[in-house]
C-alpha cells in the first residue's frame, strides 16, 4: 500500500462518494466515477498517486477547482488525483511574479492577496473559479479583449509528468509541455502542482457604462454592436449580455462594459448606439468596485444549480450573425439563463505578438450560454433550447473554448489543424501509455 501524507479512497470505502465529488460546482453530476481518490497534501503525493496509477492499471484525473461544466474530473477507471489542498499563495516583489496553487480561487483567493501587493492579475470572471482548470483552458479572464489570455503571463510551472516525475516547465526548460499545457485543458497529460504568474500593476479606477434595452430593440442594438465595438479601446472590457435581471419580469439585452484605467473617455464609443434614448435603464461611465463585479458574478453564477453550457467563436457580418443570435439572446429558458457576446477584436490584431501555444483558435467575436436549471424536470428543456442555439450559430463558428465546452455533448474544433499535430506529437511522446484519459467526447480537427 502507497503510503500518502494526503487522504486516500478506494471505490466502497466509507467517505468515498463524498471525495469523488467533492467541490464539483454544477450539480447536473454524471454517473461517472473514478476507481480510487487521492487527495493529495504536497507533489510528493501527486507523483506516488501517478505511479500508484500505473501500478493499478488506472488512467489519472484531475481535480483543481472544481468548476469544469462538465465534470471533466470524474473519469472511470481513474485515480483521481484532487488538489483542493494545493492553495499556497506567494508574491516576489522584485519580479512581480506570484506562485499559486492549482487549486487558489482567482476572486476569493489570489485577487485580494495580490491587492495587498498593489498588483493584479486577469483571473477568472467569477470568483469562484480555481486557477488550474482556468489557466489549463487559456484563462478567458478580464480584459481578455486587451490584455489576451491569462495563459500568456504563465512564467513558468511545475508539472507532474505520465512517468511520475516533478519537473519545471517554462518556454526554456521542457518547453514541450508548457507548450501544450497553455490552452489543452482536461486534455494536458500531466498534473500541475504550482504556477508562477507574472502579474501587473493594479488598475487605479473601475468604470462602468451598462444600457439596458427591451428584447424588441435588440436587432438595432446588436447590429450597431458589431460595428461599434471596434472603436472601444483596448483598456475596456465590453459584451452584450442576454438575461433576466432582478427587478425585470422578461429577459432583455444588455450592453455592459468596464473600464480599466481609462476613464470616462474610453467609453464614449458606447454612447452612439441609435436607439440610447430607449433604453430602459442607462448608467453611463460611473465608478464601479472590483468586489461589486465579483458579487455581481456569484449572484449570475450561483451555486447548487443544474447547469449546461455551450460556445462558439463566431465571424460574419451582423446582417448573417444577429438572426442567429436573437433567440439566444431575448428568448430564454429559464430566468437564471444568461448569455453573453464578448468582443476580442484587439486580439485578432495583426500587430499583436501572439505567443505560439496550444490555445490556437479564436476569433473577434465569443458568444457563450449558460443555461442555468434547479431541478431534474427542468434538464430536458434546458438541453433541447442549448442544442438548438448551438445548431443555429455553427454555420458562423470557428470552434470554442475548452473553458465552457462539453464535447461529450457537441463536439468541436479546439485547436488549430498545425496545432493539434502538434499536440498529438507531444502527448505521443510524452505518455506513450495513455496514463491520461484525454477528452470526453472527440474534438473535431
Amino acid at each position: 500500500m502507497t503510503a500518502f501524507t494526503g487522504a486516500f479512497w478506494r471505490s466502497g470505502d466509507t467517505g468515498f462518494a463524498e471525495a469523488a465529488t467533492s467541490r464539483i460546482f454544477n450539480h447536473r453530476l454524471p454517473s461517472r466515477l473514478p476507481a480510487a481518490v487521492l487527495r493529495a497534501a504536497n507533489p510528493a503525493d501527486v507523483v506516488a498517486g501517478v505511479r500508484m496509477a500505473a501500478a493499478e492499471g488506472w488512467k489519472v484525473a484531475v481535480r483543481s477547482g472544481g468548476h469544469s461544466w462538465a465534470a471533466w474530473s470524474l473519469r472511470e477507471d481513474t485515480l483521481l488525483i484532487d488538489l483542493a489542498l494545493f492553495t499556497g499563495m506567494s508574491y516576489d516583489s522584485l519580479s512581480g511574479i506570484v506562485a499559486v496553487g492549482p487549486a487558489v480561487r482567482g476572486g476569493l483567493d489570489l485577487d485580494p492577496y495580490l491587492a495587498e501587493h498593489d498588483r493584479f492579475f486577469a483571473i477568472g470572471h467569477a470568483p469562484t473559479v480555481g486557477m488550474g482548470g482556468f489557466l489549463l483552458q487559456g484563462g478567458l479572464g478580464w480584459n481578455c479583449r486587451g490584455w489576451g489570455w491569462a495563459a500568456e503571463s504563465i512564467e513558468s510551472m511545475e508539472v507532474v509528468t505520465a512517468s511520475g516525475e516533478l519537473v519545471p516547465c517554462s518556454e526554456t526548460e521542457n518547453a514541450d509541455l508548457f507548450w501544450a499545457m497553455r490552452g489543452s485543458g482536461p486534455g494536458f497529460f500531466g498534473v500541475v502542482t504550482e504556477f508562477r504568474l507574472r502579474t501587473r500593476p493594479r488598475f487605479r479606477e473601475l468604470t462602468r457604462s451598462t444600457s439596458i434595452y427591451p428584447a424588441e430593440l435588440a436587432p438595432e442594438v446588436l447590429t450597431w454592436y458589431h460595428a461599434a465595438r471596434h472603436d472601444v479601446p483596448t483598456s475596456v472590457e465590453l459584451a452584450a449580455v442576454g438575461c433576466t435581471p432582478p427587478g425585470f419580469d422578461v429577459p432583455v439585452l444588455i450592453i455592459d462594459a468596464v473600464s480599466f484605467d481609462g476613464g470616462p473617455s474610453s467609453l464614449a464609443p458606447l454612447g452612439t448606439c441609435p436607439v440610447a434614448d430607449e433604453a430602459l435603464v442607462s448608467k453611463a461611465a460611473q465608478p464601479v468596485k472590483i468586489g461589486d463585479l465579483y458579487a455581481e458574478q456569484l449572484r449570475s453564477n450561483p451555486d447548487r444549480h443544474r447547469y449546461f453550457v455551450d460556445n462558439a467563436f463566431l465571424a460574419g457580418t451582423a446582417a448573417d450573425l444577429v438572426p442567429a443570435l436573437l433567440p439566444a439572446l431575448t428568448d430564454l429558458p429559464t430566468s437564471k439563463t444568461f448569455t453573453v457576446l464578448g468582443d476580442f477584436t484587439p486580439l485578432m490584431s495583426r500587430h499583436r505578438n501572439r505567443p505560439d501555444m496550444a490555445l490556437s483558435v479564436q476569433t473577434d467575436l465569443y458568444f457563450a450560454a449558460y443555461v442555468i436549471g434547479e431541478t431534474p424536470d427542468e434538464d430536458a428543456h434546458c438541453r433541447t433550447w442549448l442544442d438548438a442555439t448551438m445548431e443555429r450559430v455553427a454555420p458562423y463558428s470557428a470552434g470554442c473554448y475548452l473553458g465552457d465546452s462539453d464535447l461529450d455533448v457537441r463536439p468541436d474544433t479546439i485547436m488549430s489543424d498545425a496545432a493539434w499535430s502538434k499536440f498529438q506529437r507531444i502527448r505521443a511522446a510524452r505518455d506513450p501509455d495513455g496514463r491520461f484519459p484525454g477528452y470526453l467526447g472527440t474534438p473535431v480537427q
